[in-house]
């Protein structure tokens, strides 16, 4: 297989592409849009990757083996993060939220119930 030139007019246009997604990240991140907020940064962000992906790393003239790869590596660093997301609740406790009134130390060994 040879390797794939990309036209510059390509390229401009994706960076032209990234420059307005930026712009409208920023725009994002002053506008009150409640709940929305993170949904519509972490969209423009997915977005934002997929270009690059697809364009300068050139995913998109390659073999479909390769892609699979690549979701696959991004899924598996998703699987690991969301175990660790899921077992941090239990450390919640544990964290000093207010510096000025910290909660008092445990003495022994850790409760198992309550």
């Amino acid at each position: 297989m040879s390797g794939h030139v990309s036209p510059k007019s390509t390229y401009y246009g994706i960076f032209g592409a990234l420059m307005v997604l930026t712009v409208l990240t920023i725009a994002a991140a002053f506008t009150p849009l409640g709940a929305f907020n993170f949904p519509v940064a972490i969209g423009i962000a997915i977005l934002k990757a997929t270009l690059v992906i697809l364009f300068f790393m050139h995913l998109r003239y390659d073999r479909l083996f390769h892609s699979v790869v690549f979701v696959a590596a991004i899924l598996a660093a998703c699987l690991f993060v969301g175990f660790t997301l899921m077992d941090s609740n239990q450390y919640q406790q544990t964290n000093i939220w207010n510096p000025d009134a910290p909660p008092p130390a445990p003495i022994g060994p850790r409760p198992t119930s309550g």
